[in-house]
């Protein structure tokens, strides 16, 4: 019992450290965006033909903040994968820890991938289709605050969502899905790729097609990788049960 409290302990300190890592690295990169964050906010708002409004002094503040975070979780994205391996690395098999810090990079590459996406595909389809139902009814007024929380819940699940080929594959590599159980779960997926895009985008089909193809293309992607992934792995394991049955039969 008092084995299995110090080991509990000795995990739990060591999975504050990994966090306490990736809170200072976040908080080094949002204090160096905020030093840029008005360049910033001048590069989004510039296609805007109108200047976004303030209803109190706190807003501007609270505006700078979210575009500075958003920013700061993209850079330090690799500083928290790497964190987090180096928790569950003693977990892991010499090769699983391999792979999964092979997989570092693609987590960045892809939540970037994802952001990027939400913003320069779905985010002006979205706004177009707004503003073309008020065209000529209502006089256009938006507040920063509201401009910047719609855009954020426009593009952040995107670059949650864009994970999905890189946690398929390391899943893959450990074992614990398969590119049959993908395909089978292809019908379930696609409904609930389907219920996020329409979920996230206005009501016409032209907005729901822009964005439920590229997931389904992401899910098939996913699939495919996986599917190669776990061919590796067979033939990984199968040279090693060949080199075992060599050692017993040369014993």
């Amino acid at each position: 019992m008092k084995m299995d409290m110090m080991n509990l302990t000795g995990h739990l300190g060591e999975l504050r450290k990994r966090i306490m890592i990736a809170m200072f690295a976040f908080i080094g990169a949002l204090a160096a965006t905020l030093c840029y964050v008005q360049q910033v906010y001048g590069w989004l708002t510039q296609h805007l033909d109108i200047r976004l409004a303030l209803l109190g002094p706190g807003d501007i503040l609270w505006v700078y903040m979210m575009i500075s975070a958003v920013i700061a979780a993209a850079v330090t994205t690799p500083v928290g994968a790497y964190q987090l391996w180096k928790f569950v690395k003693p977990a892991l098999s010499a090769e699983e820890h391999r792979a999964a810090f092979r997989m570092i990079p693609a987590v960045s590459l892809l939540f970037i991938g994802g952001i990027s996406f939400g913003y320069f595909i779905v985010f002006p389809v979205v706004s177009s289709f707004l503003l073309g139902l008020s065209s000529g009814q209502f006089q256009a007024l938006y507040t920063a605050e509201k401009y910047f929380r719609f855009m954020l819940n426009l593009t952040l699940p995107f670059g949650l969502l864009f994970e999905m080929p890189a946690i398929v594959i390391f899943l893959t590599r450990l074992g614990i899905l398969n590119p049959d159980r993908l395909a089978k779960a292809r019908k379930t997926a696609y409904f609930a790729l389907a219920v996020t895009a329409v979920t996230v985008t206005p009501p016409d089909i032209v907005s729901d097609v822009l964005v439920v193809i590229p997931l389904l293309l992401l899910y098939e992607c996913s699939v495919s990788l996986s599917r190669i992934t776990y061919r590796k792995r067979l033939r990984k394991l199968a040279e090693e049960e060949e080199r075992e049955a060599a050692v017993l039969s040369g014993v």
